[in-house]
């Protein structure tokens, strides 16, 4: 039987009602008839909302399944916050009294998932970061190593309404870095890095994050018999470790070392044929490319009325040519497109607290080299299999359904992943509305 929750029919109803009424008075204020996407998606907020008291089935959409699958014409029926079935439409049975939803020509891909970010700590700035991703699409993020403190760990055991789910290293690994954040340990031998592990460990992180990196000479990189040790002793306590790098010869330590992820993609030159060889030797290593911004003039006119204006001026001032930044981003490019087609794993991370971030990297791993289809697996699958979800990911049967609609096919353009009719978390559509006007108003 299919079980209620305490969100009940006639809240959906008022939600429906009041995202119909915004459909009207925009269209009115125009001057023209109610616009088609204002109304669908008011009522796919509505059937959403039904949804917790009854299945819905979604009908005529093409759904991407975030493995690489195609589904044209697709039903997908959710229950319970969850995908109860999936398939070609006629091929899905569906529960009598179910609610219909129609999507025809648009796209549904799974919740976007972000592996490397670095939010705020305190609970309500923490909170409105999550829900400003959920607004994106993003439904899971996972920041990487500069967090502590109670609220954390708390906002990570909780779900909490149209917000994207919350993962954490908390503290990360790193020599000491005066200046610089001192959140992270700053450890300077072997046993100091397995006490901070196994500290990490009992408050129940999800991966530990290293520093490997110089900081262009300023520091002491750590050495490879201080991060052996912390990979050593998350592997004891059955953590995996991911770790910030800047060179290629890290790189290879690491992989030498054990390591199951990289926060970055190699940045001070080529891949060569030897980390190829350690790459083939772990096939269950992640690479997360983290692309910088490729220096070049870029239209973020796409973002106007989706975040606040002062924001808006300064991604414009910040859109230039610039040669240094191109040549960076060329490296990282090169070795991303090298590295996907040797087969190494690829995950999406944007490293920083930008929710639209996303979607500028998704864009910069296919300038990059990468097919769209290839980057909507790295973003979705295998980003929710690299921070532990494994309800998350896919739209698949039993899947938390998590999932995006848009208005045109990424496929055909990565930059449609930009074009969002509705998200949906856990089965209920987020007010995307309400988290837009609490950023900008």
């Amino acid at each position: 039987m299919i079980g209620q929750t305490k969100n009940d029919r006639g809240t959906a109803m008022e939600h429906f009602a009041q995202t119909l009424r915004w459909a009207r008075l925009s269209s009115r204020n125009s001057g023209r008839r109610p616009r088609s996407h204002l109304l669908a998606a008011a009522a796919l907020s509505f059937a959403a909302g039904a949804a917790l008291a009854q299945p819905t089935a979604f009908d005529g959409a093409r759904v991407i399944v975030g493995d690489g699958r195609v589904i044209e014409d697709a039903t997908f029926v959710v229950a319970d916050g969850r995908f109860a079935a999936v398939g070609a439409r006629g091929a899905v049975s569906v529960p009598a009294g179910a609610a219909r939803v129609d999507l025809t020509g648009t796209t549904v891909i799974p919740a976007l998932i972000d592996t490397h970010v670095h939010l705020s700590r305190e609970r309500d700035a923490l909170v409105d970061d999550l829900r400003r991703r959920a607004y994106f699409g993003v439904g899971a993020a996972m920041s990487l190593g500069q967090d502590q403190g109670d609220a954390v760990f708390a906002i990570r055991n909780e779900t909490i309404p149209g917000a994207a789910r919350y993962r954490t290293a908390g503290r990360g690994i790193t020599t000491p870095e005066p200046g610089r954040s001192d959140i992270p340990y700053w450890v300077r031998s072997a046993e100091e890095a397995r006490a901070a592990v196994r500290e990490q460990a009992a408050l129940g992180v999800d991966i530990i994050k290293l520093w490997v990196d110089d900081r262009n000479g300023a520091y002491e990189k750590l050495p490879p018999e201080i991060y052996s040790a912390a990979i050593d002793e998350a592997h004891r306590h059955d953590l995996r470790v991911t770790a910030h790098i800047f060179a290629l010869e890290d790189a290879k330590g690491l992989l030498r070392a054990g390591l199951d992820a990289f926060a970055h993609g190699i940045r001070d030159t080529d891949v060569d044929a030897e980390v190829i060889a350690l790459f083939r030797e772990r096939p269950n290593v992640v690479l997360v490319p983290n692309l910088p911004d490729p220096g070049v003039v870029t239209d973020v006119g796409w973002l106007d009325g989706h975040v606040p204006g002062s924001v808006l001026e300064r991604l414009r001032a910040a859109s230039t040519d610039r040669p240094e930044a191109q040549a960076a981003f060329a490296i990282q490019a090169r070795n991303l497109a090298r590295l996907a087609r040797e087969g190494v794993t690829i995950a999406l991370g944007t490293d920083g607290n930008s929710p639209w971030a996303v979607h500028l990297e998704m864009a910069d791993m296919v300038r990059a080299g990468m097919a769209p289809a290839d980057v909507i697996v790295a973003a979705t699958r295998n980003s929710a299999e690299l921070v532990g979800l494994d309800d998350a990911g896919t739209i698949e049967a039993g899947k938390s359904a998590d999932f995006v609609v848009l208005d045109a096919n990424p496929l055909e353009d990565i930059a449609n992943t930009r074009r969002i009719r509705a998200v949906h978390l856990r089965g209920e559509a987020v007010d995307r509305d309400a988290i837009r006007r609490a950023w900008t108003d």
